[in-house]
């Protein structure tokens, strides 16, 4: 599913958005657009006055979260992060452009009070609440740091979250005041604490890990979760009766976690309000649904190949990794994907910077398609042909690519298969259903390749840390385990960069050094195309923009 939600900064993992083969419409219904980042959005939006009270958002996961602890290695999902962005408090909310503004629902203030050191201090709303009616206070805010510091790695984190530099969280004026000091810099602070977790959560190694794995305990936000039904495969959110904040206009927001090939019927058949639509013959089916429209906005999630090159693994050698992807044909694949729905389809050519965000450039000359390079470069490494497949030392390169069970991902898998086979390389492809994807397969590294999104935000430095930095004993968002003691250097010396021209010019040197070393092959960032019914209001195609979720609703 496709919900965006900038109250998390790092960038998760999402199954969702997978690539279609396909040519142009028939009827020529749809309309192709950008899939260039930009400063608008389209979310119908109405003043609330213009909404009926109450009413039932009905939207979709493509699995039941691991856990409801986002900021665990096993919640830090899309999935997760759809189900915390109603639920939970953030710091910051973003508006169509990517500027970012304090949410006074959480905190009246948050300043940057502090260069040298830095510090950044919070001064929490004071009608703000727990679920079970206890205060926010800055000894959440503390509690949280410490468990997210990566200081003691039985605190299982996705994202450190530059809270690895934080030297210190303390109370400020009064217990709704909290003084973060840094003993390094960090340029991105705003992404920190979104979301924030009640310091029960976040104590002890133990409730972090597991006190909401079957549910959230306690939460913060216009909604809670009032029931999770595992049998009928459905978590219902409803009003909170401890919020302080506007009154929501819905009554409810249900999650149905359906099959990839049950959301466009599910449209069509009036049982979901909105859904993420990729390929020309889904978002022209979808269009032409009753009382559903199309809405759109690019927006920072992109689809990638990325291969495992772990100590031991058959795509160890990063040369092996850079002729791999030098014989995959990134331009036919993104053609493919978005042929109908984007006027002129590219690869993605960063992995911080998406096309339309400032910063970005095209760094990916070390991939270039050249399958008579990669041909070269295989024989030159030892793997020679042995009939339609290369072997060395008694090994095949038979590399398994594995991914979420849906058709549009197989039909990708099937271009980078062919292209592949032209090159002695044979792929195995391997589905697996959305539950437990991450958990049982990529996480452990059960994977030669595997494809999945990512989901960015408008603070892309955080990504570096969370992904691309490499220490075997705290992996967070690695999936790869690829990387070197000179990238972990240039990454710390781009997040603590405050000067934010300086701070691009060192991301696209990291961003050199990750294709150079061959982490993954990004294909392309989502167009960000949904199909929404006509009569919701303020949600749909977000872009770079946060969701008032009590704003959202029906029009009277």
């Amino acid at each position: 599913m496709r919900i965006r939600s900038l109250g998390a900064r790092v960038a998760i993992p999402c199954v969702a958005i997978g690539l279609i083969v396909s040519g142009c419409a028939d009827n020529g219904s749809v309309t192709p657009g950008t899939s260039t980042i930009g400063t608008t959005n389209d979310i119908n939006p109405k003043d609330p006055s213009e909404l009926r009270d109450g009413g039932n958002l009905r939207l979709s996961l493509s699995a039941f979260p691991e856990t409801f602890n986002y900021l665990h290695v096993d919640g830090g999902t899309d999935d997760g992060s759809a189900i915390a962005a109603p639920t939970m408090p953030s710091p910051f909310v973003s508006d169509a452009a990517g500027d970012l503004t304090v949410d006074h629902n959480f905190f009246t203030d948050v300043q940057l009070t502090g260069t040298s050191p830095q510090q950044v201090t919070y001064t929490i709303n004071p009608k703000a609440v727990w679920s079970d009616g206890s205060p926010i206070t800055w000894a959440d805010l503390r509690s949280q740091a410490a468990a997210l510091s990566g200081r003691d790695n039985r605190f299982l984190v996705s994202s450190t979250s530059g809270f690895e530099r934080v030297e210190k969280v303390e109370r400020g004026v009064d217990d709704r005041q909290a003084v973060v000091t840094f003993n390094k810099p960090y340029a991105e602070w705003k992404g920190q604490f979104g979301y924030l977790y009640p310091k029960e959560t976040t104590g002890t190694p133990e409730a972090f890990n597991d006190r909401d794995r079957n549910g959230p305990v306690v939460s913060a936000g216009p909604f809670v979760v009032t029931e999770i039904d595992r049998s009928q495969n459905r978590i219902t959110l409803g009003r909170n009766p401890k919020w302080w904040g506007p009154t929501p206009k819905l009554d409810r927001i249900t999650f149905s976690v359906l099959d990839s090939t049950a959301t466009l019927p599910a449209v069509q058949n009036n049982e979901l309000d909105y859904a993420y639509m990729s390929g020309i013959e889904n978002v022209t089916a979808a269009r032409n649904a009753k009382n559903v429209v199309i809405r759109r906005t690019p927006e920072p999630s992109w689809s990638h190949l990325t291969f495992n090159g772990a100590p031991g693994a058959l795509l160890e050698d990063p040369k092996l990794r850079i002729a791999i992807s030098k014989a995959i044909d990134r331009q036919g694949l993104v053609t493919a994907a978005q042929n109908g729905v984007v006027d002129n389809p590219k690869p993605l050519n960063n992995h911080i910077y998406m096309a339309g965000q400032k910063g970005y450039q095209d760094n990916a000359a070390p991939i270039a398609y050249d399958p008579d390079a990669a041909a070269r470069m295989l024989d030159e490494l030892g793997w020679k042909l042995n009939g339609d497949v290369r072997e060395k030392d008694g090994r095949k390169l038979e590399l398994r690519d594995v991914m979420y069970q849906q058709d549009l991902w197989v039909q990708t898998a099937q271009i980078v298969q062919q292209n592949l086979a032209k090159v002695g390389v044979k792929l195995t492809i391997q589905t697996v259903p959305g539950s437990g994807l991450f958990k049982n397969v990529i996480d452990p590294g059960n994977f030669d390749i595997a494809q999945f999104s990512w989901v960015g935000s408008v603070l892309p430095l955080g990504a570096l840390p969370q992904i691309y930095a490499y220490d075997p004993n705290n992996l967070q968002s690695n999936k790869a385990r690829i990387g070197s003691p000179e990238l972990n250097a240039l990454i710390e010396q781009t997040v603590a960069e405050l000067d934010p021209e300086k701070a691009i010019e060192l991301a696209n040197k990291c961003d050199q050094m990750i294709w150079a070393e061959g982490y993954s092959v990004p294909l392309q960032q989502a167009s960000g195309t949904y199909a929404v019914r006509d009569n919701l209001a303020n949600y749909g195609a977000f872009g770079l923009a946060s969701a008032d979720y009590t704003k959202v609703g029906f029009l009277k």
